[in-house]
């Protein structure tokens, strides 16, 4: 057994880790509390660790703490939803704890365990308990007990792990909104997989996968160039309605190259070279939930495969000028904040041409594709702030498993960012409409965050799964409601959800009711599904807006 690791070592664990998030993405996505089409945890953290895969295999490993670094860094830069958010916190404190370090034994990796715990906890404004944070805790006090009593590598990852199960099998007693639904949390899944993977490679059960190590392949690649087309973006999406897949077929062709669509009665496969990944993966949404996601940089893979590792650093004297075209010409790379024309500025993220419209007229500088399903890296979002030519710059997350994510935002850049905690795209909507640009940023918070607490949001999807939750019988394809992310049914038909959802609109006694509806909604359809709630509304005043949104056929904004 090992006393124990190298850098190589550290890099192949957690490449077995990615691995086992790759192969149970959809596992960890059903744990979703409610059966909607948007159980993203999974997604969140392969994407997230993904970013840290990418780079470890384009550079051999040296030492412990170049691993644990770069990997933090990754992270940092691509964490997705809450989910990668924590893992991303969970990974720069354990790179932290392996500062200085050419190889770490037992009790230094079960120390470092410990440091990313705890940055975790600090990041997080309110720690709950039941989540991925209770299970990495409890798997870190055990890694550092054992490490005392043990300095077997495998022996410290293992008691790690069966504490980690025990939690995670807990939180299903310790979260209320779990226990109503009879499940785990997902998060903590998640991260008991990545232990499992961890430990399997420890003793040789698991090896990073083969169809990884092709990233090394001596195959001829297109010239840089050549490359037209920056991603190779792969997915599979579970049918869950009767569109056209044709639709989906003409939208690729204009764009992309390289695309085949593999159409089932199930499933739609589909593979494309495109420079808009996110726009490809929104359309996607529409046909039904997406799984096996896979989006690559092949102008990095050419960097690779012909023996350079793209950096950020800068040279000095004649070379910096010579390399500063190649990493201005890098899609990925994120701009230097530009020069502030104005003192305020907001960047805004939504998916929906109408509701991404409907944001610009308000006001915004910069548009975030992303919401349900698509959450966009800390990245994404600091790339739109870094472009945003204000001093101040608000970011409206619109989306709960966003907020995390666009906070990491604030340390990585000079300007000064202040997040808005709008959990849902009709709270941002709100807040945006009192934007007065002449104000000074401590009265516009205030008044941002003032409108969030005036409006209620009613989302309308369908129900991906069979389930049960809190004695509610829920079937897949019903229309499922949501208000202010509380289920409030399923429903057969349209007519039924009216019926059902008016009581709960009414004794809110709202003055204004805004329907958006989505990609998928025809607009007479739309137009009836409004013109009949608003005959059950009289005092109200109710508008429809094409929203334009994936996933959810109508959001609702109540104030």
């Amino acid at each position: 057994m090992r006393e124990y690791i190298d850098g190589a070592a550290l890099r192949d664990m957690i490449l077995c880790a990615y691995d086992a998030l790759e192969a149970n993405e959809q596992a960890i996505n059903e744990l979703n509390v409610f059966p909607v089409p948007d159980g993203d945890t999974g997604t969140n953290m392969r994407l997230t660790l993904g970013s840290a895969a990418t780079e470890l295999r384009q550079k051999e490993a040296s030492t412990v703490t170049d691993t644990a670094a770069r990997t933090a860094s990754a992270l940092l830069r691509g964490a997705r939803g809450n989910s990668g958010v924590i893992l991303s916190l969970l990974f720069r404190g354990l790179s932290k704890g392996l500062k200085k370090m050419d190889t770490a034994t037992a009790a230094d990796y079960a120390q470092a365990m410990t440091g990313g715990v705890e940055a975790a906890y600090k990041a997080v404004m309110k720690p709950a308990e039941g989540t991925i944070l209770t299970v990495s805790r409890l798997a870190a006090e055990a890694a550092v007990a054992k490490a005392k009593e043990s300095g077997y590598f495998e022996e410290m990852i293992f008691a790690a792990l069966e504490a980690g199960k025990a939690a995670l099998e807990d939180t299903v007693n310790q979260n209320p909104v779990l226990k109503k639904a009879g499940v785990v949390d997902a998060g903590g899944y998640g991260y008991i997989l990545m232990l499992e993977a961890m430990l399997g490679w420890l003793e040789g059960r698991v090896t990073v996968s083969q169809g990884q190590e092709a990233h090394k392949a001596k195959a001829e690649p297109p010239a840089d160039e050549d490359i037209k087309y920056t991603y190779c973006t792969e997915f599979i999406v579970r049918k869950a309605n009767k569109k056209s897949v044709d639709l989906l077929r003409a939208y690729l062709g204009n764009m992309g190259d390289s695309i085949v669509l593999v159409d089932d009665e199930e499933l739609v496969k589909v593979h494309i070279h495109t420079n808009a990944p996110g726009r490809v993966l929104t359309q996607a949404l529409t046909y039904g939930a997406m799984t096996a996601v896979k989006v690559e940089n092949m102008r990095e893979q050419h960097i690779a495969l012909e023996g350079h590792t793209p950096t950020l650093a800068v040279a000095e004297g004649p070379k910096a000028a010579e390399s500063a075209p190649e990493e201005e010409a890098d899609p990925h790379a994120i701009p230097d904040p530009v020069a502030a024309e104005k003192p305020i500025g907001t960047v805004c993220v939504c998916a929906g041409d109408g509701l991404e419209e409907l944001f610009r007229q308000l006001g915004a500088d910069g548009i975030v594709s992303g919401g349900q399903t698509m959450n966009p890296a800390t990245e994404d979002i600091l790339r739109a702030v870094n472009l945003t030519p204000a001093d101040t710059v608000f970011v409206f997350p619109n989306n709960k498993n966003i907020i995390m994510a666009a906070e990491q935002c604030i340390p990585m850049t000079t300007k000064k960012v202040i997040v808005i905690p709008s959990r849902t795209v009709c709270q941002g909507i709100s807040a945006m409409m009192r934007l007065t640009p002449d104000s000074s940023a401590e009265a516009l918070e205030a008044e941002f965050n003032e409108a969030l607490g005036s409006v209620h949001t009613i989302q309308v999807t369908y129900a991906a799964r069979d389930s049960e939750f809190d004695g509610h019988s829920i079937k897949a394809g019903e229309y499922l409601t949501l208000m202010d992310g509380q289920l409030v049914g399923s429903f057969a038909d349209m007519d039924a959800l009216v019926a059902g959802i008016d009581p709960t609109i009414a004794e809110l006694s709202p003055e204004f009711v805004t329907v958006y509806y989505g990609a998928d909604v025809k607009e007479e359809d739309a137009e009836s599904f409004s013109g009949a709630l608003g005959a059950q509304l009289p005092d109200a005043e109710t508008s429809l807006i094409r929203g334009g949104q994936p996933v959810y056929y109508y959001m609702i904004s109540v104030e």
